[in-house]
């Protein structure tokens, strides 16, 4: 039978009487939403003492949102931490979000998730979560980022097994689909537990971290247009902006453009839901991109990996049929995390376009104009070389070297959204803001939230960041007005 959650005790409830039975208390909180910051913002809540309720849309195999398919954490620190290496300060750290922004972004906001984040990550390993070093392939990491032994998935878990000790009682398959807003309050939300009728349950204070809309994919549509129909949803089926809806339709103030969202390319033979990390292509910085027509589009080697790697899925979205085939030689084929899926690989460019699907003399032709601009100098795959095309447009700025090695390989490549930053509007409290002022006892987290801070762009391992920061000030903020 299947655990429709966890009670206060850590005793499963399997039957839907009894999870029914625990909507019909008064809680403190409640948290809706079963990701990492819906799980910062119960745990530090229930370490205030606050009696927590937690609903977590998807089934208990499902649970942790996009959360389980991250690998790390972004992290200001002023030295060596945990298994981070030398420094990344404050300002260098808000420079690289600029430029992956373009400067849209909340900079109070933006400055207190990064200031934060130095004192998250020794709270996060005494909350279960444990890091290794950066492994081959991310080394160029090992200074920023810190990464989760296990995956996401073992940080959800981590939390998972923390807020049950603490006290926390969590119902899966509880899926929110109204909140009762009265003046500046919320006073009760509406719940549809594993598909039963919805019903109401009251709490004093409310988190909502519930992430984004992409799910959705009329939604989506409506604001990307057909294009849409063609792209993949590399993060969780379950975020299909419900309850981001629902506030929007009360009124709560709304925060970034609908048509902005993490989008990354993914193998174009990924699932359309939920493929994860997985499906990523890493190759491109190594690779001449083409549309369908065989044309390069843009420059490649713009900067390192986890700076660019998200303007990727928005460049391919913007190609006809919604399509691109990333080629590289032999050189380069071990330079890269591979995807899951294995490479169109062929002896000749002209057979490697058949394999793809391309006109085999464009393709040829494409190459052989790359190689002839590529220049002499030193490739140094794991930072910015310099190494840079001459006439030809659009340039490569850094790692062009000649596709002229056999075997050649290929990757169809196709827009994966991650998470959309359409969102609420929040304070430095994380309080959600409406027209008239700031909901009394309503706090956000996590995704519903990020177009406060990332109007566009997206900077790698900072979605984890923002969800730890202002999942602890939400849970620090509501307990503080229960008690």
């Amino acid at each position: 039978m299947a655990t429709l959650g966890t009670t206060a005790s850590g005793r499963d409830v399997s039957s839907l009487d009894e999870a029914s039975s625990l909507l019909d208390e008064t809680w403190d909180a409640i948290v809706v939403g079963g990701g990492n910051a819906a799980l910062c913002a119960a745990i530090t809540m229930a370490e205030a003492g606050a009696r927590v309720l937690l609903l977590e849309g998807a089934p208990r195999d499902y649970r942790g949102g996009n959360s389980r398919h991250t690998r790390n954490f972004r992290c200001m620190h002023r030295g060596p931490l945990s298994v981070l290496t030398d420094s990344y300060e404050e300002d260098e750290y808000f420079d690289d979000l600029m430029l992956v922004t373009k400067g849209k972004t909340d900079g109070n906001l933006a400055r207190l998730a990064i200031r934060s984040s130095e004192e998250c990550l020794p709270w996060m390993e005494a909350h279960g979560v444990r890091f290794q070093p950066s492994l081959s392939g991310t080394l160029s990491l090992s200074r920023t980022n810190a990464f989760f032994l296990g995956g996401g998935k073992a940080l959800v878990n981590a939390y998972y097994n923390t807020a049950q000790d603490l006290g926390v009682t969590v119902l899966y398959e509880a899926q929110v689909v109204h909140l009762e807003v009265k003046g500046n309050r919320v006073t009760r939300l509406r719940v549809s537990l594993a598909g039963a009728e919805p019903r109401d349950v009251v709490a004093r204070a409310f988190i909502l971290a519930s992430g984004g809309f992409q799910s959705d994919l009329e939604w989506l549509t409506s604001a990307w247009g057909p294009a849409a129909a063609n792209f993949l949803i590399r993060g969780t089926p379950y975020n299909r902006g419900v309850v981001l809806r629902d506030m929007l339709d009360q009124g709560c103030t709304s925060v970034g453009d609908p048509t902005q969202c993490h989008a990354v390319a993914i193998d174009g033979r990924a699932p359309k839901y939920d493929g994860g990390i997985v499906t990523r292509l890493d190759c491109v910085p190594f690779s001449v991109v083409v549309n369908r027509d065989a044309q390069r589009f843009y420059d490649e080697g713009e900067d390192v990996w986890p700076k660019r790697y998200a303007i990727w899925g928005r460049l391919v979205a913007g190609q006809p049929d919604q399509v691109a085939y990333a080629i590289i030689d032999s050189k380069s084929i071990d330079l890269f995390m591979p995807s899951v899926f294995p490479p169109t690989q062929a002896d000749t460019i002209e057979g490697l376009a058949e394999g793809l699907g391309l006109d085999p003399g464009n393709l040829a032709e494409t190459v052989d104009a790359f190689n002839a601009a590529c220049r002499e100098g030193v490739f140094r795959p794991t930072e910015l070389d310099g190494l840079a095309t001459e006439g030809i447009e659009p340039a490569k700025t850094n790692w062009a070297r000649p596709i002229d090695t056999p075997p050649f390989y290929g990757y169809q490549l196709r827009p994966g959204v991650t998470f959309t930053y359409l969102g609420l509007k929040v304070s430095e409290t994380a309080q959600i803001q409406t027209s008239t002022g700031p909901l009394a006892n309503v706090w956000a987290a996590g995704e519903i939230m990020a177009g406060s801070i990332l109007g566009q762009g997206y900077l790698a391992g900072f979605g984890m960041t923002i969800g730890t920061v202002f999942g602890r000030i939400a849970g620090r903020e509501a307990a503080a007005h229960v008690a």
